[in-house]
């Protein structure tokens, strides 16, 4: 007759899932492109809202376009970007927003945020 190697304890605590070291969770995580359009440059926006992203943990970078309006890529947390957004539609003083267009863009995993000429 042969003998059993394993406990039968043993064999019964393989059944269930250890969480005795929880795994780091992920945050879910979204890109967006931001699009504004007015008189958003001269102002100081840029360096008003590269302030604001890094107060809300985002990451990304804004910068100027030739056609007067400015570019902001900004991954995070969909609330900080609903923030970032709302600041956005108002600028900082001295900005006359007319519009934001808004699209979607994968995940990059960018670890910063910068302003960039």
């Amino acid at each position: 007759m042969a003998r059993r190697t394993r406990s039968r304890s043993d064999a019964i605590a393989r059944r269930f899932v250890n969480r005795s070291q929880p795994g780091r969770l992920q945050p879910f995580l979204e890109r967006w492109r931001l699009l504004i359009h007015g008189r958003v440059q001269g102002v100081g926006f840029r360096a008003s809202c590269n302030r604001r992203a890094l107060d809300l943990g985002l990451r990304g970078w804004i910068r100027n376009l030739r056609d007067g309006s400015v570019e902001v890529q900004a991954e995070g947390p969909p609330l900080a970007i609903s923030e970032l957004r709302a600041w956005c539609e108002q600028g900082p003083p001295g900005a006359q927003v007319l519009r934001v267009q808004l699209s979607q863009l994968p995940v990059t995993g960018d670890d910063w945020f910068e302003v960039r000429h």
